[in-house]
């Protein structure tokens, strides 16, 4: 059943059966009443959206490029906020999200959920800038936003002042006393990497916000005299809570009095093992964290906050303005340390 059979059968136009559908403004009641009558009659469910794309040059969605599993989006609390400013965006103007993952399996990527995606422009979240989705987004030469990573010469830009951030977090740290640090990063680089970095993984992470965040802390260790190359950093694979906490029991034989998350499930993960370990958090071990997810609160987790709801909404309307031919500037949003109770000054030495 096509739309040519239905407007044969009632003797009108392709047009006309077409304006049922798509333009009812532009039919009589009485007439556009006949044609969808004979049309659920037949079976007939409307003219297919993909041709309806080709003709307007138009999909009505925008895709989402993710780096991890669709269910990704679902679990992690930094990512859901990030996508619900995005989608509120897309309400606003009546368009669909279409959520496209692009995560590595066995260090390679299958780029063709880009290549067929039927979108007008894509949100790139977290991705390196060496990702094969990335690239075939580029080809298609699709209007593309980055938040985060990676930072692409010439695409729109929106994210916030990792290093800023990361270094405020550091120096409260350092203001309250502490010199025995330990770092649980996020992912440096797509080969599923987990445990101590050694000096050459963490000097060249693939990911922008690991590096900048890495950075930031080595600017306030430096400030006090002291060095991120003598702070182990502890990386995870996944921005994950569960295995945060696994991770727990090597940074202890490591004799830490303060540990820094560079995210909150990381922080909230490393409190979850520490109370497991029998350690009392802050006064055994301080902790802070980064973003300020809505799980940080009942914690007391000392974090930094950053506008995760605005930066979705932020990327939104500067992809509709890809979208629409115009070229949005890049946009940097503010970030904040909220200080709760997850650190505290250190135990004296002597201290039980």
């Amino acid at each position: 059943m096509t739309l040519q059979t239905l407007a044969d059968r009632l003797g009108v136009s392709r047009t006309t059966a077409s304006n049922a559908f798509n333009r009812p403004d532009q039919l009589n009641p009485a007439l556009r009443e006949r044609v969808l009558a004979l049309a659920a009659e037949l079976g007939y469910a409307g003219p297919d959206p993909r041709g309806r794309a080709l003709r307007s040059g138009r999909a009505g969605a925008i895709g989402v490029l993710l780096t991890e599993q669709l269910s990704y989006a679902f679990a992690d609390p930094a990512a859901v906020a990030t996508l619900r400013g995005l989608a509120e965006e897309a309400e606003r103007v009546g368009i669909s999200i279409s959520l496209l993952p692009a995560p590595l399996t066995d260090h390679a990527a299958d780029p063709s959920a880009v290549s067929r995606a039927l979108v007008d422009g894509c949100f790139v979240y977290a991705l390196p800038a060496d990702h094969p989705s990335v690239h075939a987004a580029l080809e298609r030469h699709l209007p593309l936003v980055v938040a985060d990573t990676p930072h692409i010469p010439g695409v729109p830009f929106v994210s916030i002042d990792d290093r800023a951030g990361a270094r405020a977090a550091a120096q409260h740290l350092l203001d309250l006393g502490h010199r025995r640090l330990t770092v649980v990063s996020l992912r440096m680089r797509d080969d599923g990497g987990r445990g101590f970095a050694d000096s050459g993984r963490r000097c060249d992470p693939a990911y922008r916000v690991t590096a900048e965040r890495l950075a930031g802390y080595d600017e306030a260790l430096s400030g006090a005299g002291l060095s991120l190359d003598d702070v182990p950093i502890y990386e995870v694979h996944l921005n994950a809570r569960t295995l945060a906490r696994e991770a727990v029991p090597a940074l202890l034989e490591h004799k830490p009095t303060a540990v820094l998350g560079m995210s909150d499930q990381i922080a909230l993960g490393v409190m979850d093992g520490a109370v497991a370990a029998g350690l009392d958090v802050p006064h055994d071990l301080s902790v802070v964290g980064f973003d300020d997810v809505p799980g940080a609160t009942p914690r007391r987790l000392t974090t930094v906050r950053q506008p995760l709801v605005e930066k979705g909404r932020t990327a939104g309307r500067m992809l509709l303005e890809a979208i629409e031919g115009r070229t949005p500037a890049d946009v940097v949003l503010p970030t904040e340390l909220v200080v709760r109770e997850s650190a505290t000054n250190p135990r004296p030495p002597d201290a039980g």
